[in-house]
């Protein structure tokens, strides 16, 4: 059987048992319409992760993202309440275990397609497999394992189990020594529950606990992604996942996040951290964030901030959020008119840049940094795909496209869009110098409900 004592030597493998999915040869059938399923009656949790979730009939329903557990009283090892599933829309739902009437190497299959849409939201008896569970310290005291009595061990993984009752169990827990900084990652050891100390609701909620599971999970997944998972996940950890990105990559999240969230998130994140995160945001973001905070706490932010970040942020903050001055990037693509073709295709190729802004080229006399010299007018994209290489870009320039005004107000700029079919347009003031651009995906965030991300779909 794959649940023995001896150690596993892996290294950047999710489940210390690598390929293997099965955690023993015990199996059970379950009968699900006429087909006969075979099912696997012990599975590492880690290796469940992103299996698709099926219904009865084989249509898909989602992903599993996580698994729900109780920690009971005594040495009874925790139970398994349940899935965390996410659907197509990103959503993610509960699903009990007693849906649950197979589970194979490539996908989980439910008794019924029936379930609930609510949005999973955790109690405070539940505790998550990976998100929370997963690189906690413990204790292992095993007399079977030496090594391991009175070291810090780190879990790496939870084997679980069908009971007799048809209850799913925690019975095994995958662990490894701690290692220093210098040190080579140790083998991974199976070891009982019983002999496993340490996995408390109290000991889950200290500080310390690492992140290296959640990070990897979050490593190719889009930043508004990252941002609804990390709403899905207790303050404690939600915290510890951001203090470990790099300020980059936070910034990228933190704008995806609803404005309760993002100021929460900064107070956690102290001032220095947060500092460095409003300086990595894009200018419209940051001045968006810090119009939600009282002004006293916005202006120390400012004053912290490098003043070329800080800048581009004081002049959105002079105009209302929902006008085009407010709504509008200051870092639009904007070229003079004795750039070539090929400079402004290389320009909008730059994988920075969004959809919407990458579709328009504004050129301007110097200087080209907003406020820019006077506004000459624009170069679409597709203008740029037709024209030869060596082409300068002043010669096919669109100036009868009208400007956005700093002042015009929501209503305006979104009948401007609909008019002109356009994802983005220029604002000029009234002494022609461009002072930035407003994308379609600005307008859409304000036009939305401020909790948009929050609403539920209807229960099936």
């Amino acid at each position: 059987m794959f649940f023995s004592r001896r150690a596993e030597a892996l290294d950047g493998v999710s489940t210390p048992l690598g390929a293997a999915f099965m955690l023993g040869s015990v199996r059970h059938t379950e009968t699900v319409g006429s087909d006969l399923l075979a099912a696997v009656s012990k599975v590492f949790v880690a290796r469940l992760t992103g299996l698709v979730v099926l219904g009865p009939d084989g249509e898909s329903i989602g992903r599993v993202r996580d698994v729900v557990l109780t920690i009971r009283i005594g040495r009874q090892p925790p139970r398994v309440l349940g899935l965390v599933v996410e659907l197509p829309t990103r959503k993610r739902i509960f699903v009990p275990m007693l849906r649950v009437t197979a589970i194979e190497p490539g996908s989980v299959t439910l008794v019924t397609g029936n379930v609930s849409l609510r949005r999973f939201t955790q109690r405070p008896s539940e505790v998550l497999a990976l998100a929370q569970v997963v690189d906690s310290k413990v204790r292992v005291e095993d007399p079977e394992l030496p090594d391991l009595m009175g070291v810090d061990t780190v879990v790496v993984d939870l084997g679980i189990e069908l009971t007799r009752t048809r209850d799913w169990v925690v019975a095994r827990v995958a662990v490894r020594r701690q290692r220093g900084r210098l040190a080579r990652r140790a083998p991974i050891h199976v070891v009982e529950w019983p002999h496993v100390h340490g996995l408390t609701q109290q000991a889950l909620s200290m500080p310390g606990q690492g992140v290296a599971q959640l990070l990897m999970q979050f490593e190719d997944m889009r930043p508004a992604d990252v941002a609804n998972s990390l709403r899905d996940l207790p303050a404690k950890r939600r915290t510890e996942v951001a203090v470990a990105l790099d300020d980059e990559r936070l910034a990228d999240i933190v704008q995806e996040l609803p404005s309760d969230d993002q100021t929460e998130l900064l107070t956690e994140l102290g001032v220095d951290r947060a500092v460095s995160v409003l300086e990595a945001m894009d200018p419209d973001d940051a001045a968006d964030l810090l119009g939600e905070l009282p002004e006293t706490d916005a202006e120390s932010f400012l004053q912290r901030m490098d003043p070329e970040d800080s800048e581009p942020v004081r002049r959105l903050l002079e105009h209302s959020p929902d006008t085009a001055g407010g709504l509008m990037t200051p870092e639009p693509v904007v070229l003079s008119p004795a750039t070539t073709v090929a400079e402004a295709l290389a320009r909008a190729r730059h994988p920075d840049l969004t959809p919407a802004l990458a579709s328009m080229i504004f050129v301007v006399r110097p200087p080209t940094a907003t406020p820019t010299g006077k506004y000459l007018g624009c170069v679409h994209l597709q203008r740029l795909l037709r024209e030869p290489p060596a082409t300068l870009i002043g010669g096919i320039i669109d100036n009868d496209l009208p400007r956005l005004d700093p002042g015009d107000a929501l209503t305006t700029v979104t009948r401007y869009f609909a008019t002109y079919n356009l994802v983005c347009g220029p604002v000029v003031d009234d002494e022609q110098h461009l002072l930035g651009a407003v994308s379609v995906d600005d307008v859409l965030d304000h036009l939305l409900p401020e909790d948009w991300r929050d609403e539920e779909t209807e229960d099936e």
